[in-house]
């Protein structure tokens, strides 16, 4: 049997689990196990050598330890404090607690890096909310689930690390790439969030103009949590600490918020901790897994191949930008996205570097397309887990997201062709 018709067989075994809803890990894990089953030439001691390896790089401690400090935040009453200052910031905006609910998830985004974390909580804590002051229960389901799109996009996402880490790509600068697309894609729902909300009647939270004292009173005690994302940025780019070790910082540093606020007990850190070890294994067993499908792919030179096969077939980089695009896009309506991305990322991103495309600016629209694919039907993770938490219907929630998608797509395009939207802040600094 040649190299080919094994890898093709592989690769169709891990699909069809994936499509079966099986484990991501165990589904990666059949197909690789496939591969040296029908390889005689593949050693099988290598197939556990890259599923430990896979895991040892130093720059992945940066996710439990990001996960970690995400969790403890949600145990110190800052995610209240934050909301009640996205209150007074938003709230003589047309559309009200939906204003609310995208910019909470911009500034929280901040201190998680994880959008499905982001997505369960506001879709508890905003959606009854939205509700009760008149919102459609699929509006405010559709705003939760798009305004926590923003999450991986800006530092310290988990996706932004995961992908430093596969493609050898600097997380410091993926961080500060990420602050301008996540505050660019902030701007665009925050701009259609108000026509729709002025279209139907969702009315401000108020009519008069804040006062001094009032912005002081909300602002004060948001100021330490907003501190972390300047602290994680400015320690990593003034070389105090790399973006590994931001990571321990940010959990010291929601501990003493905890202290501070006297609302962090002993059995908290336990839970979080516990939280901590779950969340972070589930990523870990995806990243091995995937480790060893990638050592596949190396040693049958698939990137190589695909590589000359694009250069020779496509000659330009903007054509072939747009075909990423469309196939990440659907890929991530099916596949989880820090899955897709071990696998695919390997194949794509010397493939963008072969014509000359930004190694950040690829990163972006990669992970700005997952990020798609996440909020999109069949299998779109943020809408099931929005959709789970709040009872609203899928079709409703299809139906109300067709502007949203919309306004992606432009947000997409610019991303795709405007190189300054993911560059500008990164060369500034750099």
């Amino acid at each position: 049997m040649s190299s080919s018709t094994i890898i093709a067989i592989a690769a169709i075994v891990m699909l069809v689990l994936l499509f079966l809803k099986v484990p991501v890990y165990i589904a990666v894990l059949g197909g690789s196990a496939m591969y040296f089953v029908l390889n005689p030439s593949a050693n099988p001691i290598i197939f556990a050598q890259q599923a430990i390896t896979g895991v040892e790089s130093i720059s992945l401690l940066a996710i439990p330890f990001f996960v970690c400090a995400g969790i403890v935040m949600n145990y110190t009453g800052v995610t209240s404090r934050i909301m009640d200052f996205c209150s007074v910031l938003t709230g003589r905006m047309t559309g009200g607690l939906a204003q609310v609910n995208i910019l909470l998830s911009t500034l929280m985004g901040g201190l998680s890096g994880s959008n499905i974390a982001d997505a369960a909580m506001e879709a508890k804590m905003m959606v009854p909310e939205m509700e009760r002051a008149g919102f459609s229960k699929s509006f405010s389901t559709v705003v939760t689930a798009v305004s926590s799109m923003i999450t991986p996009l800006i530092p310290p996402g988990i996706a932004m690390i995961l992908y430093g880490c596969i493609a050898n790509v600097s997380i410091g600068k993926l961080f500060m790439s990420g602050i301008g697309v996540g505050a660019m894609l902030c701007i665009a729902e925050m701009v259609l969030t108000r026509f729709i909300s002025k279209k139907r009647g969702y009315v401000p939270l108020r009519t008069e103009k804040i006062t001094g004292k009032e912005f002081a009173k909300a602002a004060k005690p948001a100021i330490l949590p907003l501190c972390l994302p300047i602290i994680i940025i400015g320690g990593i780019r003034l070389g105090i600490f790399t973006a590994t070790e931001a990571g321990a910082v940010a959990i010291i540093y929601a501990v003493i918020l905890g202290i501070i606020y006297k609302e962090l007990k002993a059995k908290d850190m336990a839970v979080a901790f516990k939280e901590t070890v779950t969340t972070t294994a589930s990523i870990m067993l995806i990243v091995s897994a995937a480790a060893v499908f990638s050592w596949i792919l190396t040693k049958e030179r698939i990137p190589q191949q695909l590589t000359e096969w694009m250069m020779a077939t496509i000659s330009n980089k903007y054509v072939f930008l747009i075909i990423v695009n469309i196939f990440l896009i659907i890929v991530g309506m099916f596949i989880e996205g820090n899955a897709s991305m071990i696998i695919l990322v390997p194949l794509l991103a010397p493939i963008a570097k072969s014509y000359g495309i930004d190694e950040i600016q690829f990163a972006m629209v990669y992970i700005f397309n997952n990020a798609i694919g996440a909020f999109s039907p069949p299998m779109g993770t943020l809408m099931f887990v929005t959709c789970g938490i709040t009872g609203c219907k899928t079709k409703d929630f299809i139906k109300e997201a067709l502007p949203f998608y919309i306004m992606l797509i432009v947000v997409l395009f610019l991303l795709t062709f405007c190189p300054p939207f993911t560059t500008a802040i990164v060369n500034l600094l750099y």
